[in-house]
Parts: structure tokens; C-alpha cells; sequence
């Protein structure tokens, strides 16, 4: 069964949000592939990522090292890409919803405001899904993730 979270950034930035959930990924041994169709974006994910406490290792896909990576940054989360670097993890940062997310074993779309109604249809759909866990997280005041409406 397929996990999709969806992060509802009602107060911080993708980037940031990213370098919390990369981080506590790679805490628990995990791989992540994040994914964004905007190349500015992903220089931005990935200088916040060098920036993060802890120190977040990345680089973007398609280069040699790609195996290495713990966090690798590209524009599709393809099976290559997924492959690269082993990940079971996928963030979609640009709040655009790949079909190919769910070869992962988890998946995150990150959506603020201006992806909202993006991020609902993709959450009736995927309800549609006899194999797919869907979870729902938004921020509070503080900056703390909360799951639930």
C-alpha cells in the first residue's frame, strides 16, 4: 500500500519544509528524491538543504553520483531517478501531482495556497484508490505539523 501525505505550508516555505521532513527521513535511514518542475526551486531546496542543521548531503539528478546522494533533486520522479539513489521516499515541492509518485513507498505533496485546489482534486482521486493511505498535515500557529482537518 502506497502512503501519500499531503503538507499543507500555511506558514513555512517548501524549502523549509523540506529540510525538516529530509532531515528526520534521513534520520530514520531513509532515501528521498524530491521533485520540482521549476529550476529555481530546486537551487533553492538544495542550497536549504546544505544550509539545514544536520548538514543535508544532495545533488541533482542525472549526475554521476547519483547513487550516493541521500537526497537527490530532479524535475520527474521517474523509476531512474528512484532507482538512482534507492529512495522509498518522494517530495513533490512544487505542489504538482506525478502518477509515478506512487512507485515509491511513500509519498509527500507539499501544496500552499496557490496549489490548493490542485491538492484536493488529487485527494478525492487518490480516495478513489483501493491501495493508496492518504494523510493530511497543516501547521499551527507555532510552526508544528499537525495531522487531521
Amino acid at each position: 500500500m502506497a502512503r501519500v501525505d499531503f503538507y499543507h505550508l500555511t506558514r513555512d516555505s517548501a524549502e523549509a519544509a523540506l529540510a525538516m521532513l529530509a532531515g528526520k527521513a534521513l534520520g530514520a535511514g531513509q532515501r528521498m528524491m524530491v521533485v520540482s518542475a521549476d529550476p529555481a526551486q530546486r537551487s533553492a531546496i538544495s542550497r536549504r538543504l546544505w544550509e539545514a542543521p544536520g548538514f543535508l548531503a544532495n545533488g541533482e539528478a542525472g549526475g554521476e553520483d547519483d547513487a550516493r546522494q541521500p537526497v537527490l533533486i530532479g524535475d520527474a520522479p521517474g523509476a531512474a531517478n528512484a532507482a538512482a539513489n534507492g529512495a522509498g521516499i518522494v517530495a513533490l515541492a512544487d505542489g504538482q501531482w506525478r502518477d509515478e509518485a506512487l512507485s515509491f513507498d511513500r509519498a509527500l505533496l507539499l501544496f500552499n495556497e496557490a496549489t490548493i485546489a490542485d491538492a484536493r482534486s488529487c485527494w478525492r482521486a487518490l480516495g478513489q484508490q483501493e491501495k493508496v493511505e492518504r494523510h493530511y498535515w497543516s501547521q499551527d500557529s507555532s510552526g508544528r505539523w499537525r495531522e487531521g482537518p
